[in-house]
């Protein structure tokens, strides 16, 4: 597994390189998925050098990438080898020339992440864990924050694209901004919980698909931090890709925020 998570940094740095080369270039080329969904060409050129890599390296693995295969319907498939990628976490960000992007990639086996890199390329930064040995920042071990109360918690969280679900989250916006010292909307989730993990963030939440997250939750997990949901794992998803009200917060607040925020949960 430490020669998986070499590759997944590599590839992950190198795929950073090349979209922070793709933007200074100001060449980009913008589209949209379901009419409401940025998507660049940069999206779609890192997502092909991500799979490219993998195919050639691990021709046995499966790939779960947003751009080319978004389909995690076959919990066969998601129970064996597999990478789970986001080429671009935080494509509107990106596109506008905001420093919050992130290259995910993570290796799942038998439903549970085993190791994960998120690359931040404008700001430097490097997170990687391995299941069971701690999660790093440009090779040093991280921790979580140590707060322990919700009105001294800075939580992060994001938005949907379609309008319609923005407003229904209006009143756990609400919950949080009136127990909780502030909030943050970053535009990237892998960013948010690796934020978490290093302690710029105490807690995040959000409905996420599984690239959004499996990566920096491993990553969020390995630096201390308790992973859970507002209500069951309900279907045949694994529970480490399963995104529905996903909660990431340091331990000491991580039951608070859940309670508080468990009667706005979509799953019940």
């Amino acid at each position: 597994m430490d020669d998986v998570l070499e590759f997944a940094a590599d590839l992950a740095r190198r795929t950073g390189e090349m979209i922070a080369r793709a933007r200074a270039e100001q060449g980009l080329d913008l589209s949209y998925k379901d009419g409401a969904e940025l998507l660049t060409s940069a999206d779609l050129q890192a997502d092909e050098m991500i799979r490219g890599e993998i195919e050639q390296a691990f021709p046995d693995h499966a790939i779960l990438s947003e751009e080319s295969s978004p389909d995690f319907s076959d919990t066969d498939v998601l129970r064996g080898p597999l990478w789970v990628v986001d080429p671009i976490d935080g494509t509107v960000n990106y596109a506008y020339n905001m420093h919050q992007t992130a290259v995910s990639i993570a290796f799942a086996m038998g439903g549970e992440v085993q190791a994960g890199a998120v690359c931040c390329p404008f700001f430097d930064e490097m997170f990687t864990a391995r299941r069971g040995a701690g999660a790093r920042l440009n090779g040093q071990p991280i921790a979580v924050s140590e707060c322990a109360t919700l009105a001294r918690a800075l939580i992060g969280t994001g938005f949907p694209y379609d309008a319609v679900a923005r407003v229904a989250l209006v009143e756990r916006l609400q919950l949080v901004l009136g127990h909780c010292r502030d909030i943050r909307r970053v535009g990237s989730a892998a960013s948010d919980l690796c934020w978490v993990a290093m302690g710029r963030l105490d807690g995040f939440y959000e409905a996420l698909k599984p690239w959004d997250f499996a990566a920096a939750a491993l990553i969020a997990r390995e630096a201390g931090a308790r992973v859970g949901h507002l209500g069951p794992v309900v279907g045949d998803v694994p529970e480490e890709l399963y995104g529905l009200d996903l909660v990431v917060a340091t331990p000491r607040i991580f039951d608070a925020l859940v309670d508080l925020l468990r009667p706005t949960a979509a799953s019940g």
